[in-house]
C-alpha cells in the first residue's frame, strides 16, 4: 500500500509560525522509520509534529542522568494517575515509574494517542515473516547508543506512549487519525533525555502504509512562563 506524501507546513503555516517566535528553538527532522534522542531541561517545552499525516510516533523518556536514575516515563503509572488508558487531556500530565509528573501536556492537534502497546521489535516482525524489518525498539536503542543503552531489550523495558495512534478506537477513527501538521506540545517537569521512533510498521494500511518523517522541536518557551 502507497500513499502520496504531502508536503510539510511552510514556513508561514500557523505549526511554524509561532515556533519562528521562540530564537531557543531547534527542530530535527526525523526519517520515517528511524529514530532520535535528545535532552530537554526542565521549563523548556517540546513539540512532536507528523509531517504528512498518519504517522504513528514512539516516544520514550528517561530522567536524567541517564541510566543511574532509574526513573523513566511509564504507561502503566501514567494510566493510574489518570484513572484510565483514555489519552490525556490538555493539563494532563505524564508520569514515571516514581510515580512523579515528567510531562504536562500543554497542546494537542490530533487528541488520539496510544498508552497500552508495547514498541514494535525484530521478534515481533519476525512472528510475521519479516525477519530484519526496522522496528521501534531498534530504532530507540540506536538513537540512545550515546546515552550509553547498548541492546534494544533496554529499549522494550519501558512501554511507549504512541502518539497518534488510535488503538483504544480503532474501531470509529482510522488507525493513523492525524493530519498533515498535527502536533502534541509537553512542558517538561524533570530534565530528562527523550527518545522517538517515526514508527516502521506500514502492515496491512497500519500508519498509511508507509513510515513518513516527523519533526522534533525543542528548546521552546513555556507558554506562561
Amino acid at each position: 500500500m502507497t500513499r502520496i506524501k504531502i508536503s510539510p507546513p511552510s514556513s508561514a503555516s500557523p505549526v511554524a509560525a509561532d515556533v519562528s517566535e521562540n530564537a531557543d528553538a531547534k527542530t530535527h527532522i526525523v526519517e520515517g522509520g528511524h529514530g532520535h534522542a535528545f535532552e530537554v531541561q526542565k521549563g523548556t517545552s517540546f513539540r512532536i509534529v507528523d509531517l504528512h499525516g498518519q504517522q504513528i510516533v514512539d516516544m520514550m523518556a528517561w530522567v536524567l542522568p541517564y541510566p543511574s536514575s532509574l526513573q523513566h516515563l511509564s504507561m502503566s503509572y501514567t494510566r493510574y494517575a489518570l484513572n484510565g488508558s483514555a489519552p490525556p487531556a490538555i493539563g494532563d500530565c505524564l508520569v514515571t515509574n516514581k510515580q512523579e509528573p515528567i510531562f504536562k501536556l500543554t497542546a494537542d492537534m490530533c487528541h488520539t494517542h496510544d498508552m497500552t502497546f508495547m514498541a514494535c521489535n525484530p521478534a515481533f516482525y519476525a512472528e510475521k515473516g519479516l525477519e530484519g524489518h526496522r522496528s521501534c525498539a531498534e530504532n530507540i536503542a540506536e538513537a540512545m547508543k550515546p546515552w550509553g543503552m547498548a541492546s534494544y531489550l533496554e529499549a522494550t523495558a519501558v512501554d511507549p506512549f504512541n502518539v497518534f495512534q488510535n488503538t483504544p478506537d480503532m474501531t470509529l477513527k482510522d488507525l493513523g487519525c492525524s493530519r498533515p501538521g498535527d502536533f502534541v506540545e509537553f512542558e517538561v517537569l524533570k530534565d530528562a533525555v527523550v527518545a522517538v521512533s517515526s514508527c516502521p510498521y506500514d502492515v496491512n494500511g497500519f500508519g498509511g502504509g508507509v513510515a513518513t518523517e516527523v519533526a522534533v522541536v525543542t528548546g521552546l518557551k513555556t507558554k506562561g512562563a
